[in-house]
């Protein structure tokens, strides 16, 4: 059975892992832990941005990342910003990912978030299907610009 918690520090190598368990991944995660635990405890001092986990039998089996954010756009909606979803690739295609989305929307919820939004690769296809079966719509298109 899946538990979802919120990360600790010494889950981060775990999570860092799955980041990596993928085409797109294995090509952009690096391999200094230091950035990585770094990123982890800018990310706990922020608040309303937290790094969750899934756990089943003791392993971390799938991750996410949520952000709460409040906004003036939509009546002032509270939204709730979900990121570098992730279930282990021996496991995906038997419900966990369902499960981290439920997860997700009750955090937001409890929060008083009235929007739950994600992006995505627009090269995962089965992410897009995935994300669609759960409930979402592809209502806007999305940029990014790196910064140097």
């Amino acid at each position: 059975m899946i538990r979802f918690r919120e990360a600790r520090a010494e889950d981060v190598a775990d999570v860092v892992a799955l980041l990596a368990d993928d085409r797109l991944g294995a090509a952009r995660e690096g391999s200094d832990l230091a950035e990585y635990l770094g990123a982890y405890e800018r990310m706990q001092a922020e608040g309303g941005n937290l790094l969750i986990v899934g756990e089943d039998d003791g392993g971390i089996v799938a991750t996410y990342q949520i952000s709460f954010i409040s906004g003036l756009s939509l009546r002032a909606a509270r939204r709730a910003q979900v990121e570098s979803v992730r279930v282990a690739g021996h496991l995906r295609g038997q419900g966990i990912g369902a499960l981290m989305i439920a997860d997700a929307e009750a955090r937001a919820r409890a929060e008083g978030c009235r929007l739950l939004q994600l992006t995505m690769n627009a090269s995962r296809d089965d992410a897009r299907r995935f994300y669609e079966s759960v409930g979402f719509t592809a209502s806007h298109i999305g940029f990014k610009r790196e910064l140097d």
